[in-house]
């Protein structure tokens, strides 16, 4: 750790420092969860939009790549470690999200195997490094939901997304292409493979700025798209959905897009990486 602290933190900087904040405060970003080497550029267009002068909450909603999970789960333990500094959990949210009876406990095991929250604590803590010891974080691994599940955790959340003072990071990738992921769409009229997988996503994304749950299920449906954090993006859209109801004037933008390599035959594969910024106007 002693070793990597300075080295993944000039890294997190080189990042934000090419990237503007033009949708700053966000009240929501989605951002990717691979490897930094291919995706930490991505990213940081999303945490460049974070306004730590103002978020003292932060809610990490990512995807179970491990456990078959049908509900949403949340962590046993009180401090995230990361190379930067330590995060703590927020207790006093845990219990009132416990109490709904809508969650179960991961296990250490599950905790320490998962990446798709834990890619996004040391980006957390950079972007929150000049109010590090007034927030705390609220991580959320969410299962295979149903839609009418997604529905209900957008309901609960939403009280949180309402105030200006939490932050939600949506953590996903986008497209997994290639046989390994066993997932091969090809729209030919595209030209080449990694343009059609672009194609794919891109479709996806203006769906969810959007900003509409039940399109962005029969995008799903429709395509198969590999979206690895579809079911946190699906309780982030409707939890944003019941808010609209309430008069509430919302924007999502995407800021960035990439792939990890371009895929031009069948024996290739990629991952896609994409990031965006939610506003409440």
């Amino acid at each position: 750790y002693l070793f990597i602290g300075p080295q993944l933190n000039a890294q997190l900087e080189g990042w934000l420092s090419q990237v503007q904040s033009t949708k700053r405060p966000a009240r929501a970003i989605i951002a990717p969860h691979a490897g930094y080497t291919y995706c930490g550029s991505c990213a940081a267009h999303a945490y460049k939009q974070v306004d730590p002068n103002i978020t003292r909450k932060i809610f990490i909603l990512g995807p179970s790549h491990h456990v078959p999970l049908s509900r949403c789960a949340l962590s046993s333990v009180d401090i995230y470690r990361t190379p930067l500094y330590d995060l703590r959990i927020d207790q006093k949210i845990y219990g009132e999200l416990w109490k709904t009876g809508m969650f179960e406990r991961m296990s250490l095991q599950t905790d320490e195997d998962e990446h798709s929250i834990e890619m996004h604590l040391p980006y957390t803590a950079k972007a929150m490094e000049s109010h590090k010891d007034e927030f705390t974080i609220i991580p959320v691994l969410v299962g295979a939901l149903s839609e009418s599940k997604e529905q209900e955790f957008g309901k609960l959340f939403s009280k949180y997304l309402a105030d200006p003072s939490n932050l939600f990071v949506v953590s996903s990738d986008f497209c997994h292409w290639g046989q390994r992921f066993r997932y091969s769409y090809y729209d030919e009229s595209q030209g080449e493979i990694y343009r059609s997988i672009e194609h794919l996503d891109k479709m996806g994304m203006s769906i969810i700025e959007q900003l509409d749950p039940v399109s962005f299920s029969n995008y799903l449906k429709k395509y198969h798209n590999t979206i690895c954090g579809r079911h946190p993006i699906g309780v982030l859209l409707n939890a944003i959905n019941e808010l609209q109801k309430n008069g509430m004037n919302m924007s999502f933008s995407f800021l960035n897009y990439a792939q990890s390599s371009q895929c031009r035959n069948w024996q290739d594969s990629s991952v896609s990486y994409a990031a965006g910024a939610l506003m409440v106007h």
